[in-house]
């Protein structure tokens, strides 16, 4: 791929993530519980995913099993999105979104657990860094912590990460054959869509998670709707499209400005403040997830080095 192609994807990939880190910001609006919110995210763009595939996309040599495996990386999006939900309302827009975004440190760690991927001296310093960040922004020492619940979200938060590093892993071996963006969008959103409706009807009351409700509010609905043209149709084909195109260390550059962006809207659009030992480990965290993007390598079972994506 060329340099001045290499660019233009790099464009798209960041306006992607520009358009996502709006997304817990409609969310905030709507008013809604978790669980509502995020399947109707989905609900609501499959319809114009469908007109963009029968209009625009017809060149979709996938195979059935590539298809499932677009499909399979969505039912893990569901419970990415159910926790990524909850963990804002108990934590805030930018700290939940900071947290979730903390995927890159949960996949080192598991890579080196399982298939034996040694981190380099910049990883390894980061992970006790950002473990004692996510200390801080739980609150637990501070009488003057920002949230309704900082345990609670730091909770929900880290598992948004563990389920969002592993979407995010799936869903880019998922269009490996490059088909086109919004057929491999549409599949996954299928995949949350149904993932998220059956997780609306589970008794999850014990863990703070509300039933879905089927009632349709206004304007707390049209906020989702904005959502979900905005942020789940656009920005994510953005970023499908990107994905597969890039190396591993752009991809994950890109993505990590959407974190960044959602805690400056966070404070600009709903005056969150955090404490300052909250902002300390923010702070924390952040470094540790750039420190991971830009510098981080492994070194797998034949001693080669490796980026982190």
């Amino acid at each position: 791929m060329s340099d001045i192609s290499d660019r233009k994807v790099m464009s798209i990939a960041l306006l992607g993530a520009v358009a996502i880190s709006f997304a817990p910001i409609f969310y905030m609006f709507s008013g809604v519980n978790p669980v509502t919110g995020a399947f109707f995210r989905m609900f609501y763009a499959l319809p114009l995913l469908f007109i963009i595939v029968i209009i625009f996309s017809k060149n979709d040599n996938r195979t059935k099993k590539t298809r499932l495996i677009a499909f399979s990386a969505g039912l893990l999006m569901a419970p990415d999105m159910l926790a990524y939900f909850s963990a804002m309302k108990f934590i805030g827009v930018g700290i939940a979104t900071l947290i979730g975004n903390s995927q890159v440190i949960i996949v080192t760690i598991v890579s080196w657990k399982l298939f034996g991927e040694k981190p380099n001296p910049a990883i390894l310093f980061s992970l006790p860094v950002v473990l004692f960040g996510l200390f801080l922004i739980s609150g637990i020492s501070d009488a003057n912590a920002f949230g309704t619940n900082p345990v609670k979200g730091v909770i929900f938060g880290i598992a948004a990460a563990i389920f969002y590093s592993t979407f995010l892993v799936i869903f880019r071996f998922s269009n490996r054959e490059l088909a086109p963006a919004a057929n491999v969008q549409l599949d996954a959103t299928l995949g949350a869509a149904l993932g998220l409706f059956v997780l609306g009807f589970m008794p999850l009351s014990s863990i703070s998670i509300a039933p879905i409700n089927f009632e349709f509010i206004w304007p707390g609905h049209g906020w989702i709707i904005i959502l979900a043209l905005t942020c789940q149709v656009a920005g994510w084909i953005a970023i499908a499209f990107a994905l597969p195109r890039l190396p591993a260390a752009h991809t994950s550059f890109a993505v990590l400005l959407q974190p960044i962006l959602s805690l400056i809207w966070g404070v600009i659009l709903l005056s969150e403040n955090p404490s300052i030992k909250q902002t300390i480990g923010i702070f924390l965290v952040l470094l540790s997830i750039m420190a991971v993007t830009i510098f981080g390598t492994v070194e797998d079972r034949k001693n080669t080095p490796s980026e982190i994506s």
